[in-house]
């Protein structure tokens, strides 16, 4: 909300400088958003106000004029000081051939710029718009050396149709500055401050956190007459929880036309555009007590009322009936739902709830009487409606966040007030109101104890109370809580036997106080929150409960991710014939989950189908992820020619139909056996190259993913969850656990079955040729595996050994032993390590496969495996005898395990 503090200041005393107030108003939590000083730029001895003296007709232009401007200050006579300018302003036009010295030229204040001084740029389409020197110049002939300006040129708005008019009582030779520049804060309110949508809520907070007097405007009647409100127009509510209260006043004899200065200032100061008295005294109201109102032709009223027969109109404040439709303010056909509020007469709505009045009955240049309306609806229902039409106005943004029912009549009596005096007219005397459940002033209770429980502050109940008057709540203090007191008022109170209390008695337009915690939150605000003294924790924080499943599917997603991989969701709904790909060929006739094929033969079930699926694309729960993993691949070909991707989801297999009779329905009640699994599916250059965007045209079958990176991922991922190197398999056997028929067709020659201590872990391989083909996924290599999870899950808070870090150097060789062809890797792996590391020894710190020979110089059915193996000490430098030792005892361990030899 945008506050002019000049403006603020007619209701409240500030005894702050600007950055104060915006602070303690911050601290309150009214957050200041930023503090705009209107005319700062203006130069005190440029920009002054100065007084038309004359309006002469131009020599040699018809529709240019002389106007002669007194700029200086002067204890004499008006004239004494007067520079001529040329301009064509409309609004000075028409004053052609006048002057105060004839005695017909009315008194005319202006915006006198001096030769030299800095203006916007009006004839640029630069956005900020520059800033020009004002020149002396010749205007057909005549020179001008200064100008009358526009609100254009003085950066206040973008208006360039005529000059700006001043108020008669502008002093002139006043720098600009001084009399029109203006400090404007900008405040972020959070939808709980709704109070402060209005200079008044605004004041109210000014007073209570600095002390300033509080001047609010009196609330006047300003009707007169023996008529009565009554006879011009009625109301009914046909639904009171959307409507909490209608009033309607009457005007008559009005005069639309153009605002007076200091209105349109006000307005354009505080963001919004003037656009005639009537609309803008309605918004002034509105940003000045927070209260939004309508206006209507009262004559447009009256004239659908006759249409049908009646001599009056009646208003019904209603739900709109389903297809109606509306044009509202902004021209725009609006479609009504039975959801929506309306404000309708009997012919039909006449404005959208809260939200825009309608083009029918709008205010115009010609209206003489009006009915204006001001009313409290329902901020839930005003939300939707203004959601549903996407129509947000500043009314509508009031009562979502709510506005008070009491307020309907004062912000109508200071309306109807200005009106009378700036547009003349009568306001007939009385209301019509419509009040169906009048609105209580909330009542909630606090304590001494509750206040300090919430704030760590200890302050006395007189204490306590001073703060909640500030606020304007009615304090009483009470020895015991009274016997009629209700739940809601003492809600979560803290309070010792016997403690006595302070009952607080809600201002009318406080609507966000129920419970005693909004009390305290008000304590806080007034007394400051800079003062809540920091207070660490003085209890046992509860024992934190650990999920070892999620932690673990977290730590997969961060160790794949941190190995060059896409986590993925894919659909789990698939077709039989999708899976039936895995094979190397389609189905003819899938079998689905009711159990029989397409010649009617029951057999198991291998599906868990869908009843009413939305596409025949996606009809049954998949199996396992490769299924999806390929689909994704298939799909995503299309933009990308390298994948590597994870999904961590879910499988769905059908459970058998228990043995013997069952009940009927029983197998359907059967739910499906479901596992957590990991698949990460690999194709394309193991390194992106993303220089040439046409390597994929000349890459090699060793630039590709092989069988050979997934297992290294697979390994790097168990070994980062905690599992030792020996606690895992990979056998070339797939098909002797593979838990799947598919996994023994699926894929090629290079595949394995990986395997924990606990038992089977998963499957990784490359895809058979047909596989591929089946997918669409080309000629390059793709390899898969798929892992179950929940082996993996380990007792992730056990706290991991670190190891430190030596000082000494390390000592590197290599060692080659020659075994024969059945001896596999990790078994000689496993007796270096037994054989460096014998009796805990540390000193053998790494062991490496980095090379596997086979050829001539070997015998036959022989292969060899060099080994780096690195040695180092943490508290000294190893000497040459101590590695001698260490490798004489690897020899002779790999000996003895596996009959190998170390190679010459």
């Amino acid at each position: 909300m945008l506050v002019p503090l000049s403006w603020l200041q007619e209701y409240v005393d500030i005894p702050l400088p600007t950055p104060s107030l915006a602070n303690r108003l911050t601290l309150a939590g009214m957050e200041e958003a930023s503090i705009t000083n209107t005319g700062d730029w203006w130069e005190g001895d440029k920009l002054v106000v100065g007084q038309v003296a004359a309006v002469l007709p131009h020599p040699d232009a018809d529709r240019l004029v002389l106007v002669d401007v007194d700029h200086e200050p002067s204890e004499g006579p008006a004239g004494q000081n007067l520079q001529r300018v040329v301009t064509g302003a409309p609004n000075l036009f028409q004053y052609k051939d006048q002057s105060l010295c004839a005695g017909d030229l009315p008194v005319l204040k202006v915006a006198f710029a001096r030769e030299g001084a800095l203006l916007n740029d009006a004839y640029s389409d630069k956005q900020p718009r520059p800033r020009k020197r004002l020149k002396k110049a010749k205007i057909r002939g005549i020179e001008s050396s200064g100008m009358v300006c526009s609100e254009l040129e003085l950066g206040i708005s973008e208006e360039h149709e005529g000059i700006l008019l001043l108020p008669e009582d502008a002093p002139v030779g006043q720098p600009l500055r001084q009399y029109l520049g203006d400090e404007i804060l900008e405040i972020d309110l959070t939808p709980d401050m709704a109070r402060c949508l209005s200079m008044w809520g605004i004041a109210r907070e000014v007073k209570a956190l600095t002390g300033g007097a509080l001047h609010l405007p009196e609330d006047v009647d300003a009707s007169r007459g023996e008529d009565s409100a009554t006879d011009y127009v009625s109301a009914q509510i046909d639904d009171s929880d959307l409507c909490h209260r209608f009033t309607g006043t009457v005007l008559r004899d009005i005069r639309v036309g153009e605002s007076p200065r200091w209105l349109q200032n006000r307005l354009s100061s505080a963001g919004m555009r003037p656009i005639n008295n009537i609309v803008d005294i309605t918004n002034y109201v509105m940003l000045e007590t927070g209260q939004p109102l309508h206006a209507f032709d009262y004559d447009l009223l009256t004239e659908r009322a006759r249409r049908i027969g009646d001599s009056r109109p009646t208003i019904i404040v209603r739900t709109a009936t389903e297809g109606e439709r509306l044009q509202t303010l902004d021209g725009q056909e609006r479609n009504l739902d039975s959801s929506m509020l309306v404000i309708a007469d009997k012919a039909g709505p006449v404005a959208i709830a809260g939200v825009m009045g309608g083009a029918e009955t709008e205010v115009h240049g010609e209206t003489r009487n009006i009915l204006l309306e001001a009313a409290t609806f329902d901020g839930i229902n005003n939300r939707r409606t203004s959601q549903t039409l996407r129509l947000h106005s500043e009314a509508s943004h009031r009562f979502t966040r709510g506005v008070p029912a009491s307020l309907n009549d004062r912000a109508a009596r200071r309306a109807a007030d200005l009106m009378q005096q700036l547009a003349g007219g009568r306001v007939i005397p009385g209301i019509v109101d419509t009040y169906p459940v009048e609105q209580p002033r909330v009542k909630v209770f606090t304590s001494h104890s509750d206040v300090k429980r919430l704030l760590g502050m200890d302050l006395s109940l007189s204490e306590i109370g001073s703060a909640l008057q500030r606020l304007d709540f009615e304090v009483e203090e009470h020895s015991e809580l009274p016997a009629d007191t209700s739940e809601r008022s003492t809600f979560g109170l803290a309070r010792a036997e016997g403690e006595p209390v302070i009952a607080a008695i809600a201002p009318w337009h406080r609507l966000d106080i129920s419970v005693p915690a909004d009390l305290t939150e008000e304590i806080a605000r007034v007394v400051g929150y800079d003062r809540i003294s920091e207070t660490l924790l003085d209890t046992v924080l509860p024992p934190q409960r650990r999920n070892a499943y999620l932690e673990t599917e977290e730590n997969i997603r961060d160790i794949l991710i941190g190995c060059g991989l896409q986590d993925t969701v894919n659909h789990t709904l698939t077709t039989p014939e999708n899976h039936g790909r895995l094979t190397g060929a389609g189905w003819d006739n899938p079998t689905l989950s009711n159990g029989e094929d397409a010649h009617g033969a029951s057999e198991p079930s291998r599906f868990v189908a869908l009843t009413n699926p939305l596409s025949p694309e996606r009809r049954v729960l998949r199996r396992n992820l490769i299924v999806s993993a390929l689909e994704n691949l298939a799909h995503n070909l299309r933009f990308t020619e390298r994948l590597a991707v994870f999904e961590i989801g879910r499988t769905y297999r059908p459970r058998p139909a228990p043995d013997g009779p069952s009940e009927e329905g029983a197998e359907d009640s059967i739910l499906p056996e479901e596992e957590r699994r990991l698949c990460i599916a690999l194709r394309g250059l193991r390194y992106q190259d993303t220089a040439d965007p046409a390597s994929a045209l000349s890459r090699s079958e060793a630039e590709l993913f092989d069988f050979f990176d997934l297992k290294g991922i697979i390994e790097t991922l168990l070994e980062r969850l905690g599992f030792p190197p020996d606690s895992f398999l990979f056998s070339a056997h797939p098909e002797s656990g593979a838990d799947d028929a598919e996994s023994e067709t699926m894929f090629g020659p290079r595949c394995a079955l990986v395997s924990l201590q606990d038992g089977h872990l998963g499957i990784v391989g490359e895809l058979h040729p047909q596989v591929r083909n089946a997918f669409g996924l080309g000629g390059e290599r793709v390899v898969v595996a798929e892992l179950k999870v929940d082996p993996l899950v380990r007792p992730s808070w056990r706290l991991s050994q670190m190891d430190p870090i030596s000082v000494y150097p390390p000592v590197v060789e290599d060692l080659a032993f020659v075994v024969q062809e059945e001896v596999t890797q990790r078994r000689l792996h496993d007796a270096i390590v037994d054989g460096g590391g014998r009796a805990g020894d540390p000193r053998l710190t790494s062991v490496e496969l980095f090379d596997i020979y086979r050829g001539e110089s070997l015998p036959a059915g022989y292969k060899s495996l060099a080994y780096r193996v690195t040695y180092q000490s943490l508290d000294h430098s190893l000497k040459e005898r101590e590695v001698n030792r260490l490798r004489q005892r690897i020899i002779r361990t790999v000996e003895k395990a596996t009959g190998g030899k170390l190679r010459s």
